[in-house]
């Protein structure tokens, strides 16, 4: 068999891994072009490469060619089959190998080409770019998180045996371009202000660890290649968030992220506003509420009390009532509050559910609440009393 008889056979087995990989031959579309020469392309659902021109320099977290690298001519983020469950079911056998075969399979040659791996569309890949003066950053960012979102120093999903990687989906990809010639130490502590930036995007969309009752810091498999341009004629030195430089690589990945989590997971700032998400950490569902108000005096209806309590969740005032509970409950994690202290606020904070949402309400009855019990023990009971009784609107 001739060469392009096995690139045939190559791109044949790689479609039948997936039953929505793509039959048709896919076209290629640049998505966007550096002011340096890079080349963002969208190949198919599956594969969004960047072409690098000579003299370019990649810090990368690749099984292929990763870490530092000055000889890459592409980088590409990869959408794996999801029906891959261990190692040795890829094509090649080894996560290394099935790299070099998606690297072969899109023309280039697998000892020049880091690919990154992940589990969302390339066609809702964001691309942010920012300069300031002659600085150019560009940010390529793939971003999933509800399945695999985690909180550093979680419990540990798996130990690694003899180097065998399992996969987990829900990742953040990051391929970062600067325009500028930096150090490998500056590279270095590029990850760190990406990495910072990526954290703080989380903390502000509140997304919940899968892995604990923590806001999530990343995944559990996020990736990132940052490339710098070592034939430029801007030479610099510093990539914190002091820099000019540190604050263009925290705007890029910060509205990357935001966009790449909205295309690829619906997942916003208004999405978020809503008291049943902010639960989610916490294992607090509509069974929770409603397993609550069974034991509270009245008629119960479930599907009446699941659409009041459904609608109840998304009032503003009820969900700033709730964030002000969970930032009691966080503090008392963190061992910034006393328990005692912050249960007591927290109960006269639940007090006022009636009142914020309607000019009618009765009050809770004092004796639903247990100062000895859990904050989130009271919400649910006072949560559930709340929307048992009508009072909302």
């Amino acid at each position: 068999m001739d060469i392009s008889g096995l690139l045939e056979l190559v791109v044949g087995i790689l479609m039948s891994l997936s039953p929505d990989y793509p039959v048709e031959k896919a076209e290629t579309k640049v998505l966007f072009e550096t002011s340096s020469g890079e080349r963002i392309l969208l190949h198919d659902d599956y594969n969004l490469i960047v072409a690098l021109p000579p003299g370019r320099v990649c810090m990368s977290t690749s099984w292929l060619n990763g870490g530092i690298n000055e000889n890459l001519e592409a980088i590409v983020n990869h959408c794996i089959p999801r029906k891959i469950c261990h190692e040795q079911e890829l094509e090649g056998g080894s996560l290394e190998n099935y790299l070099g075969v998606v690297a072969s399979s899109l023309g280039y040659n697998s000892s020049s080409t880091s690919v990154l791996l992940t589990a969302a569309s390339m066609r809702n890949a964001s691309v942010v770019s920012h300069s300031y003066r002659g600085l150019e950053v560009s940010a390529i960012v793939t971003a999933g998180i509800e399945v695999n979102g985690c909180r550093v120093g979680d419990p540990a999903s798996y130990y690694q045996e003899d180097g065998q990687w399992k996969p987990f989906v829900g990742t953040i990809n990051i391929m970062l371009l600067i325009g500028a010639a930096l150090p490998q130490y500056a590279l270095s502590r590029a990850i760190i202000t990406v990495t910072e930036a990526k954290a703080a995007v989380l903390q502000e969309l509140m997304i919940s660890s899968q892995y604990s009752s923590g806001i999530a810091t990343g995944t559990g498999t996020d990736m990132l290649a940052i490339v710098s341009n070592s034939d430029s004629n801007l030479n610099l030195t510093d990539a914190g968030p002091h820099s000019k430089l540190g604050e263009l690589i925290g705007k890029c990945v910060h509205e990357g992220i935001r966009d790449a989590l909205l295309r690829q997971s619906d997942i916003s700032a208004l999405a978020q506003r809503d008291t049943l998400v902010r639960l989610e950490r916490f294992g607090i569902t509509e069974a929770s509420f409603w397993k609550a108000s069974t034991n509270l005096e009245g008629e119960n209806r479930k599907k009446h009390f699941i659409a009041t309590l459904r609608d109840l969740s998304s009032n503003p005032s009820v969900v700033s009532l709730t964030s002000s509970v969970l930032h009691l409950v966080d503090e008392v994690s963190w061992g910034l509050l006393p328990e005692a202290s912050a249960s007591k606020i927290a109960v006269s904070c639940m007090r006022c559910l009636p009142k914020i949402i309607s000019t009618e309400a009765d009050s809770i009855p004092d004796d639903l609440f247990e100062i000895r019990d859990p904050i989130l023990d009271n919400f649910v009971r006072a949560m559930a009393w709340t929307v048992k009784n009508k009072i909302y609107d």
